[in-house]
């Protein structure tokens, strides 16, 4: 990870995690008041010190506001994130994984962009996960979910996704853009473009 050898997955999870939902924040801005507001290493323990108040004033500041009274980003926002910042993010009621020893006959894996539920909701370079699938003519198990928010702190986004589901024979996404489609194929994944997205397992 980039932002220093110190910052654990958890860490890392949180901060990447909360950073989605406050729009138009950027990872980067996010981290820079969190290293203004913590002394020390950004930690589990230390994320938990966190107040709406702290970002409100860090995105107060950086507007050049200093009360942090015009900011864009709204009260709802500002607390949600901080609730994920202290690990109180829900399991947004998650599939259950489908334990198996071998795997289906004739199947093929099939990766789902997804940002909630079982749901094909998520743009290639921002999903927050992929539901992997096994899949064959007759049936199909759900195997993985992979977080890709660590992808936030790679220097090479894209291909930290590509990664993540190089065993997959075919990729459901809302969008992709043109360089990421293009390291998709190269990795001998079949890319397809739902926009109107919809439920991972009927697709």
């Amino acid at each position: 990870m980039s932002n220093g050898p110190n910052l654990s997955r958890e860490a890392a999870l949180r901060i990447a995690l909360a950073s989605r939902v406050l729009p138009g924040v950027s990872l980067q801005q996010l981290l820079e008041i969190l290293h203004r507001r913590i002394a020390g290493e950004l930690t589990e323990d230390s994320l938990t010190t966190i107040t709406v108040t702290d970002l409100k004033t860090g995105f107060g500041s950086a507007d050049g506001e200093e009360d942090g009274e015009d900011i864009s980003v709204g009260l709802p926002a500002l607390k949600e994130a901080v609730r994920i910042l202290w690990g109180e993010q829900n399991d947004d009621n998650l599939p259950q994984i489908e334990s198996h020893q071998e795997p289906l006959p004739g199947s093929i894996r099939v990766a789902v962009a997804s940002n909630s539920g079982e749901s094909l909701n998520g743009h290639f370079g921002s999903c927050i996960r992929f539901l992997v699938y096994e899949v064959n003519v007759e049936t199909s198990r759900l195997v993985g979910i992979r977080s890709a928010l660590e992808a936030d702190f790679s220097d090479d986004r894209n291909g930290f996704r590509v990664d993540l589901i190089r065993d997959c024979q075919v990729l459901y996404v809302v969008s992709v853009g043109g360089p990421a489609a293009a390291k998709v194929v190269r990795a001998g994944i079949y890319p397809i473009k739902l926009i109107d997205g919809g439920e991972a397992r009927e697709v």
